[in-house]
This record gives structure tokens, sequence and C-alpha cells, in this order.
């Protein structure tokens, strides 16, 4: 009996020794495992199918930068797979984040291709050599968001002029109340403010409305000769006191799809610029254009022209080439960006050509569209009219000559 409990008292403490030395050899492993891993180049399991799948720019380097695993879009900014890592200021913020054992983040420029673009970047330690890094190029939403500090800055400043001067002009009627030839100076003047005010409201709001979300809702197949014919005629009284004339050229019956208000106001406003900033008896050109399946609207002057170092600004909000002009003619500096936008929202383009001393043209690009069966059946029997009338002037012709 003995006998037999020691047996069992040392097969027991025979097991817990041996479940005790399992254990510390398991954990042994393990931390050797974790030990290889964490001082591993090698990335853990299905990390390089999840950077694949990602849009934003990430990589992964190692302690001497070396990039180990890159998404797709960090080709473009020159970031591949066995390349040390590019940017003085990217390599910066790998050190500090390894350095601080917590993630770092950072706005930085990085070029993609030859254009450096702004990006914020987060580097975070994933192992003792691995470090993760993602980019994500937020260039467009600071530009947007620079425009909307600039609208809103310069709005108030446009704003502020009209407002003060009907204020004054308010103030100078009332102290004049006793001499009527200079209350009718006055409010003259005063009139004339308030439409400038009025104007310039106008076109915020119409340029706040073509720069929405929101999608053009009044959408049909448009007249082109319609948008053009409304376009000078809306002009008519400005040219005719400018000396200028208006002439309209090129095809004829082309279409378009779009809103027939915003087009014409449009080509308006470029009718209105190149009136504007042309000299008396001077001619303003408006031509039409297919070219397949895009339908080209021209508007061209003589005028002073704008210089090539000005070009690329002529179309922000508020710009203008001539200060001293705009101010005499009652300009917004809203005009073209309005074109600019309303042509964006059709699909199409604005796009000018310039020397200064030669003029100006403005030319709107646009998708074309079939014109409806009813007028294509009108201008085809015009057409055919047209034809058997030059054949029977040419037979007459020939009748007639001995």
């Amino acid at each position: 009996m003995d006998s037999t409990q020691a047996t069992l008292a040392a097969l027991l403490v025979g097991v817990v020794t041996g479940g005790c030395l399992a254990t510390l050899v398991l954990i042994a492993l393990r931390a050797r495992d974790r030990a290889r891993s964490a001082g591993s180049r090698e990335l853990p399991a299905g990390t390089r199918a999840v950077l694949q799948g990602m849009e934003d720019v990430v990589v992964v380097v190692d302690t001497s930068l070396l990039i180990v695993a890159a998404s797709t879009p960090a080709e473009l900014f020159g970031m591949h797979e066995g390349h040390d890592l590019p940017g003085d200021d990217l390599r910066a913020l790998v050190r500090t984040a390894r350095q601080a054992e917590h993630p770092a983040s950072a706005n930085m420029r990085l070029r993609r291709g030859i254009e450096p673009r702004l990006v914020t970047a987060r580097a975070s330690v994933i192992t003792q050599r691995l470090t993760l890094i993602v980019i994500r190029d937020i260039t467009e939403q600071e530009r947007v968001e620079e425009m909307r500090r600039d609208f809103v800055a310069n709005t108030s400043h446009e704003l502020k002029t009209p407002v003060g001067a009907v204020s004054l002009l308010a103030e100078a009627i009332e102290s004049a109340s006793d001499d009527p030839e200079q209350v009718r100076h006055f409010a003259g003047r005063l009139s004339a403010e308030a439409a400038r005010l009025g104007q310039l409201t106008s076109r915020i709001m119409n340029l706040s409305r073509l720069q929405s979300a929101d999608d053009l809702t009044e959408l049909r197949d448009v007249s082109v000769d319609e948008v053009v014919a409304a376009a000078i005629e809306s002009q008519s009284f400005a040219a005719a006191s400018a000396g200028i004339e208006v002439v309209r050229g090129g095809a004829r019956h082309a279409y378009v799809r779009g809103d027939v208000q915003v087009l014409t106001e449009a080509i308006a406003n470029l009718v209105a610029n190149a009136i504007a900033y042309s000299p008396a008896r001077a001619q303003v050109g408006v031509g039409v254009k297919t070219d397949g399946e895009v339908v080209e609207i021209a508007v061209a002057d003589r005028g002073i022209g704008i210089p090539e170092g000005e070009q690329h600004r002529i179309f922000e909000r508020f710009y203008r080439a001539d200060q001293a002009r705009s101010r005499r003619t009652g300009g917004t500096g809203l005009g073209l960006s309005i074109v600019k936008y309303a042509v964006q929202r059709h699909g199409g383009e604005v796009v000018l050509w310039s020397r200064p001393g030669r003029g100006s043209t403005f030319t709107v690009r646009l998708p074309a569209v079939e014109a409806p069966e009813e007028i294509s059946a009108k201008v085809r029997k015009k057409r055919k009219k047209r034809k058997k009338e030059k054949l029977a002037r040419a037979q007459a012709k020939e009748t007639r000559t001995p």
C-alpha cells in the first residue's frame, strides 16, 4: 500500500514537472517568434493585400527607410517597393515617430510627378523594424477652402463700396434738400449706385448657384442661334452707346443640351466684356462653329488685349485686368467667373486667346446634340430650296450666254 502511494505521488510530481517544463518551452518559443517578428522586415500576413485595396497613398518602410510595401496610388508620388523613401520632410516624420514611439502627423508638400501637392502624412510604428505611413492629398480641399475665404473677403470688400456710396449720397441729398438741382444730381448718382449694388448682388447669387452641388434643373435641347441672338440683344444698348457694332457669323442650326438662361447669360457676359474693352467704332464678332460632337461659340474683339502673365487669372472672381476701365464701366469682376462655371456645369470649357494691342477671343466649347426632328426637317427643306434656286440661276445664266 505504501509502495503504491509512493508510486502515484512520484507520477503526479513527474506530470506537474513535465507540464511546467512544456509551458516554459512554449513561452520561450513564442517569445522567440515575437522577437523574430519584431526584428524582421517581413510584413504581417495580409498587409500587402490591404495596401493594394486602399485609395490613399500608403507605404511601409524599414529602419533604413527602404520601402518594403506600397499601395498603388503611391507610385504617383514616386514611391516604389525596393526604393528609398523620397522627401526630406517625410523621412524626418518617420524618424520622429520611431523616436517618440507613438504616431506623428504633419502637413507637407510632396511632388506628384513635377507638380507639388499639399498632403497630410501620418507615420505609425507597427514593429521594431517597420513603420506605416499614410499620406492623404489635400491640395483640392485646401484650394476650395482658400477660395471660400477669398470669396467671403472679396465679396465683403466689393459690397462695401456701393453700400458706402449709397449712404453718403443719401446724406448729401438730405443736406441739399433746398437745392433741387443738387438733389437731382445726387439722386441720379444714388440710382446708379443702387443699380450697381443690385447687379453685384445678382451676380454673386448666380455664381453661388453655379458653384453649388445642385444640378441644373431647366435642361432642354437649346438652339445656339437662340442663345447668341438673345445675348447680343441684351447688350445692344451698351453696344450702341459705345459705338460698337456686334457682328454674328458662322454656322447655324447648332444645338446643345443645357439651361438656356444660364447659357445666354454666359455668352452675354463675354459680349459685354468685348464691348467694354473695345475702342469706339470697332467691331465685336460672335461666331459659331460645329466640329463633330462639339459646338464652339467664339466672341472676339480688337481691344486692348490681356498680357500673357495675367491670362491664367482672368477667370478668378473679382479679378480685373484693367481696374480703371472696370470702375468706369461699372464692372463687377464676376462676369468671366460666371462664364467659366456656367460652361463647366454644361460639360464644356472656355478657352482664351489674347495679345496686347490685338484683342482677345474667348471660345466656349460645348457638347453638341442633334437638332430636334421637326427643326431638322425645316433645315433640310430650306437647304433643298436654296439648292434648287441656285441651280435655276445657273441654268438661266447658261441660257443667256450666247
